[in-house]
């Protein structure tokens, strides 16, 4: 009994010490600092240049979604433009993670930051003090001009001073930032242009680069790595709610197997149909007729799979 009691006495004291261990080692990774190069970026004043950057921000990449926590389809059917203010909360396991403020202003938004800071955040998932991006943004591989034209839009906006709180990671999250979520970068050649066409070229260009389709139709496990087959469908949890975006590849479970060319478009240009969707198709709905023609001729080309989420 007593060679017992030593046992338990001296593996809880290990067990102590591990856990104190593991816990100063995670309280003090939880702010590292990373290094990255700096983009030759620098906004335009060009007023094309601008609208460009206005069709990416508000349009395919759906800016809005995110970095707004205004009812943004009622703002988008009266043809206005949604405040890009921040403190949209992603309620996920690891903990809540708040989108942040991306108006010009100088204490709260990225006014105080320059053109390369904000293009290497974009690019290379490096904040402008060095400590990591939450990889929710696809832009790494955008094109230099469309990276310009996103940043010239932003810089033209109205300021909007608003504060947005902290993260608040639970202790699974604090581990993750830790020790698994490191920042990431280009995964090809940057292009200086890519010319919009309606080719299954610009379609991967954009279903890939801007529009981030694969970030709800392609499973994730909770750190936020791609688990499955590309486009085989995906898992989201926000909150208490839970959403299925379905396969969209070319195998005979998607849902969108047999629709043809125009089916595709027509259902875009309906915008949003079910009230607490996900997809931001009353951003979508703005996309031109080309740009979904060329998404769509994409997904044609993609690796037929099966679903991987059965519910």
């Amino acid at each position: 009994m007593k060679r017992l009691k030593k046992i338990l006495k001296w593996t809880g004291l290990i067990l102590l010490v591990l856990i104190v261990g593991i816990t100063t080692i995670t309280a003090s990774r939880q702010n590292l600092k990373y290094d990255a190069p700096y983009p030759d970026i620098k906004a335009s004043r060009d007023t094309a240049v601008i609208a460009r950057g206005k069709h990416l921000v508000y349009d395919i990449a759906h800016c809005n979604n995110c970095h707004s926590r205004t009812n943004s389809d009622s703002i988008l059917k009266l043809g206005q433009e949604v405040p890009l203010t921040g403190g949209f909360v992603f309620d996920i396991p690891l903990g809540k993670i708040y989108s942040k403020n991306i108006t010009p202003d100088t204490l709260t938004g990225i006014g105080r930051f320059t053109d390369a800071e904000i293009a290497r955040a974009l690019r290379y998932g490096v904040h402008p003090d060095g400590t990591v991006v939450y990889d929710f943004m696809p832009f790494h591989n955008l094109s230099d001009e469309d990276m310009t034209a996103i940043i010239s839009y932003l810089r033209v906006q109205k300021p909007v001073r608003f504060s947005v709180p902290d993260h608040k990671l639970n202790v699974l999250g604090n581990i993750v930032k830790a020790f698994l979520v490191k920042p990431v970068g280009p995964t090809e050649k940057i292009e200086h242009s890519v010319k919009p066409d309606t080719t299954a070229e610009y379609g991967k260009y954009l279903v890939n680069n801007v529009a981030n389709c694969s970030g709800c139709h392609t499973n994730r496990l909770p750190t936020g790595e791609f688990s499955g087959e590309p486009f085989a469908g995906g898992k989201i949890e926000e909150g208490k709610n839970i959403f299925y975006p379905p396969n969209i590849t070319p195998h005979p479970e998607s849902p969108i197997y047999h629709w043809t060319e125009n089916d595709f478009i027509q259902r875009f240009q309906k915008g949003k149909i079910i009230s607490n969707s996900i997809m931001p198709w009353n951003n979508f709905q703005r996309m031109s007729t080309d740009e979904v023609k060329a998404i769509y001729k994409y997904l044609r080309t993609v690796k037929p799979a099966p679903s991987t989420i059965v519910h």
